[in-house]
């Protein structure tokens, strides 16, 4: 068995659609990034590829590169859960807590759970939490949303 930890954060913006797990979530502002900024699928991407011990997220996906300009995160993970099958292993878990002030996100966990699920993840192998960072530091203060990860691999029998 193989344990990984994952992390990300993006600035929230005006302008751009809020993609967390897989999910557009209405909301005025919409994540910063090179590819859809989905923050959930992010950290669980690099709780994988640290699991596998291949590097981080910006190793398989650099934001200079043109092709993933726009890129649905979902499928960038589904590559990530393609390499960890590659590899010899499988996902047996994976938690994961996504730190907003706003939106609110609990209405939204179940849909995202079978969005991630696309990928080739069961949805019953799958803990979303969403959490508020009680108004302090950049998530407290709205300009914007982290999420952490963890993830346990098993071997292909």
């Amino acid at each position: 068995m193989r344990i990984g930890f994952g992390y990300d954060s993006h600035r929230l913006v005006k302008g751009r659609k809020l993609i967390i797990g897989g999910v557009e979530i209405p909301f005025e502002k919409g994540l910063k990034g090179h590819s859809d900024a989905d923050v959930l699928c992010h950290a669980i991407i690099d709780a994988i590829i640290g699991a596998l011990g291949l590097g981080d997220i910006g190793r398989h996906f650099p934001d200079t590169d043109p092709k993933w300009k726009g890129a649905s995160s979902i499928d960038l993970l589904k590559n990530i859960v393609k390499l960890t099958r590659n590899n010899g292993l499988d996902i047996s878990w994976i938690d994961s807590t996504v730190i907003t002030e706003k939106p609110k996100l609990a209405p939204y966990i179940e849909s995202m759970k079978e969005a991630i699920s696309k990928t080739g993840i069961t949805s019953g192998l799958i803990n979303i939490k969403a959490k508020t960072n009680e108004g302090m530091g950049f998530v407290g203060k709205g300009e914007g949303i982290a999420a952490y990860a963890v993830c346990l691999l098993h071997k292909i029998q």
